[in-house]
């Protein structure tokens, strides 16, 4: 990719200790060699400094600080060109059951202060916000249909209406204010560095300490994942070609049940099957994600990787650098 938007350019980028803003920091700062990052994050359970390591602190600087805090959000933006949002709570079943107050006041609250700090900034060329698929909410397992960047929200879960409270804030903001936004709708992301709380690092870390591997309900609500890598390429791309005020897809169009992900971790562990215990669904649990990104795919971009190829990988990795004793394989199952 070509980047002459990013050359030269300071990018101010929210919740970028986490697992999809760590990866794109990363990959911003080896692909565009003269481009600077901030990094502002709260740090929070899931978040880690340490995946960030390995980032080029001449070009890297990390401020501790919360997305909701204006006042912060509008002195940083002073010396930003661009913004990239990660900053989200993003686990649904911690939406469901624990009071859902961290979701509204980060996905909705948040993204409201860095409207208001953006239309204080009008040097700030772009934002970029990134959502979910969940916002609009499932389709039948034996349906066709693809969602489009024009498909109607109807949230079945305390955290997609929290994102798609604050995705509807920005479109109010980019009609009422012209305030130089895009919004990106992702499928589920997978590979290193994830928190184990979310599926793939959760049944391997079960599956490693010989507990079962529970799956909710019949275990084949499908999900679409693409691996981070290809989600960070994706965001350059749109920061780099995107139209302002738009909305884009990223996707690798490929579905797949959560029992086919389960099976295939066990595989790569060579574990029995019989650990795979079936449990109570969770209370609205979508059955289907299937995410349409040809408008994306116009813009030159397209994933390289396949589940099927970087599962194994992204399994050894967690095999090697996560605990066993990790509170995380007690969690709750994480989709």
């Amino acid at each position: 990719m070509e980047a002459r938007f990013l050359a030269g350019k300071k990018i101010l980028v929210c919740g970028g200790c986490g697992f999809m803003g760590s990866d794109f920091i990363l990959t911003l700062l080896e692909r565009v060699k003269d481009a600077e990052v901030v990094n502002v994050d709260a740090l929070t359970y899931a978040a880690d400094p340490n995946n960030l390591k390995d980032a080029d602190t001449r070009r890297y600087r990390f401020v501790k600080g919360d997305i909701a805090d204006g006042m912060l959000m509008q002195k940083l933006m002073k010396d930003a060109d661009a913004v990239v949002n990660f900053a989200a709570e993003t686990h649904v079943d911690r939406s469901i059951h624990t009071p859902a107050e961290a979701f509204i006041r980060t996905n909705i609250l948040g993204v409201h202060a860095l409207l208001e700090a953006l239309r204080a900034s009008p040097h700030i060329e772009r934002m970029i916000h990134i959502s979910t698929d969940e916002v609009w909410g499932d389709l039948p397992l034996d349906s066709k249909e693809k969602f489009t960047e024009d498909s109607p929200f109807r949230p079945n879960s305390p955290y997609a209406a929290s994102k798609a409270g604050g995705d509807l804030l920005i479109r109010s903001y980019v009609r009422t204010h012209h305030v130089p936004v895009i919004v990106t709708h992702s499928v589920n992301n997978f590979g290193p560095r994830q928190y184990p709380e979310k599926l793939i690092p959760f049944f391997t870390m079960r599956a490693l300490q010989g507990k079962t591997v529970p799956l909710y309900g019949t275990g084949k609500n499908m999900r679409d994942w693409l691996h981070v890598d290809d989600h960070s390429e994706a965001v350059l791309t749109v920061m780099e070609k995107g139209e302002l005020g738009m909305v884009y897809n990223i996707s690798q169009q490929k579905e797949y049940s959560n029992i086919f992900i389960a099976k295939n971790i066990l595989r790569i562990l060579k574990k029995p099957e019989s650990l795979i215990e079936y449990v109570k669904d969770r209370p609205g649990h979508d059955l289907k994600y299937a995410v349409d990104s040809s408008k994306l795919r116009a813009l030159g971009w397209k994933p390289r990787y396949s589940l099927e190829d970087k599962l194994p990988e992204v399994v050894e990795w967690y095999k090697k650098n996560v605990r066993e004793g990790s509170t995380a394989a007690n969690a709750h199952i994480g989709l």
